[in-house]
């Protein structure tokens, strides 16, 4: 299966995920949908929030000109929300897969389908 297919299989393809995007830990994008625009910076940041919380706790993280509110996260997640649309992101071995959703989906569906494709590629050594 290609990026793209992850994006528009699995995660469009679920009703739950509105934008979504696959890239690797420099930022570099493997695959996204048309209408979702993260830049490379975004998503170093991103990453680097991963391992260090107090950078997303201070200014947020902005994700496709859109700034998010930083709510919880551990070394492989990250949730961030901004009025009525969440963020869900995972870090794999050498991925970041990043979903946006928006209300009435509830945080937990996001993670769900997020999580399910996140553990499938660490498990092909992604």
């Amino acid at each position: 299966m290609s990026w793209q297919e992850y994006i528009d299989k699995q995660l469009m393809a679920s009703g739950v995920v509105m934008h979504a995007a696959i890239a690797g830990h420099d930022g570099n994008i493997w695959a996204k949908d048309d209408s979702f625009h993260p830049t490379e910076d975004d998503l170093i940041k991103l990453f680097k929030g991963f391992s260090d919380k107090g950078l997303l706790q201070t200014s947020g993280l902005t994700i496709g000109g859109e700034r998010y509110i930083y709510l919880s996260g551990d070394e492989k997640i990250i949730r961030a929300k901004k009025s009525k649309i969440g963020l869900h992101c995972m870090k794999t071995k050498q991925a970041i897969v990043v979903a946006l959703y928006e209300d009435p989906i509830q945080p937990q569906q996001c993670a769900t389908v997020v999580e399910k494709l996140g553990d499938y590629l660490e498990s092909c050594g992604y």
